[in-house]
């Protein structure tokens, strides 16, 4: 996969089939549209392009960036793109003077003028340009004119609630990871490094690896206990997960949750490592014991539940 980041350096890409938007999340709904994209670059011959944008619109547009989350970063993203057959990429710097070209001057100048595509695919709800004016009807009316085709997906839905980015987001700010599994087509995870906590998990014989992730991507806000996979150094471990501030310790403020993760059949020092923790499925709340013997045995507890959730679960 080629990645650019100087827009006109892909005019020589055969028979283009383009793409545009954020891609939060690479859910269902996106994957619909890259397969579309991929069988038509088949039939022509040509090659897939995704269009996108850095920073994300909304850390450049909304005022109130302590509102933000987003389910992937940059990396992740780019990841997950070659991960489904993209041949191209194009981020797009986007700043505050970028927001402001009108939709067609949009497609025609960045899109037209240097892709040259062949067809453009675009999701059932897609907008973009000045004040998200662009959408299919504005892309129908300049085929003709600029000599391209237009597809566009139908809505994608899974038990009958149609996927978003936003949906996702709100699925997992709840804690239903696994509703979020289904939308997302994929397992929910995070990758950070294991700082130092304060160890009092390793006396109880509970010894974790503690994750402290950046606000805008510390998306599972309800906190309580989660079985979890862990993948480290080639290896996946069972593991479990704990997202809050520790009320039976009571060292942690409110409004800073951290992830502690205690890692099954491991016993090793993750300190300063980085760790891929996907989240599978929500066991209980957090909760406040009324001292360290309590708390260690409802650890035992939570890890037989999760061991047993765990059982058939392919690592």
């Amino acid at each position: 996969m080629k990645v650019f980041h100087n827009i006109i350096e892909t005019r020589n890409i055969p028979h283009a089939v383009v793409t545009i938007g954020t891609f939060d999340g690479v859910h269902l709904g996106h994957q619909a549209i890259f397969n579309k994209m991929k069988t038509l670059a088949k039939g022509i011959g040509g090659e897939t392009v995704v269009v996108t944008f850095s920073p994300h619109p909304r850390q450049v547009l909304n005022i109130d960036s302590s509102n933000l989350r987003f389910l992937c970063t940059p990396e992740e993203k780019l990841q997950k793109f070659e991960e489904y057959g993209i041949d191209n990429v194009v981020i797009i710097n986007f700043t505050k003077e970028f927001s402001r070209t009108p939709s067609e001057v949009f497609i025609k100048e960045y899109i037209i003028d240097n892709i040259h595509p062949d067809y453009i695919v675009v999701g059932y709800d897609h907008h973009f340009g000045k004040n998200r004016m662009g959408d299919f009807g504005l892309l129908n009316d300049m085929k003709l004119k600029y000599g391209f085709k237009v597809e566009r997906i139908a809505a994608q839905d899974v038990e009958n609630i149609a996927i978003s980015s936003t949906k996702i987001r709100n699925a997992l700010a709840t804690g239903n990871v696994k509703r979020a599994n289904q939308l997302l087509g994929y397992t929910y995870s995070v990758t950070a490094e294991v700082v130092v906590g304060n160890k009092i998990g390793r006396t109880l014989g509970f010894p974790t690896a503690n994750l402290e992730l950046p606000r805008e991507y510390m998306l599972i806000s309800n906190r309580g206990v989660y079985a979890c996979l862990v993948d480290y150094q080639g290896k996946t471990y069972k593991a479990m997960a704990n997202i809050g501030h520790r009320p039976t310790i009571g060292d942690r403020s409110e409004d800073n949750p951290i992830i502690e993760v205690n890692l099954f059949d491991f016993d090793g020092d993750l300190y300063g490592k980085q760790i891929h923790v996907r989240f599978i499925d929500r066991i209980r709340d957090e909760e406040k014991f009324d001292g360290l013997d309590a708390l260690k045995a409802q650890l035992e507890q939570d890890r037989d539940n999760v061991y047993k959730l765990l059982e058939n679960t392919k690592l």
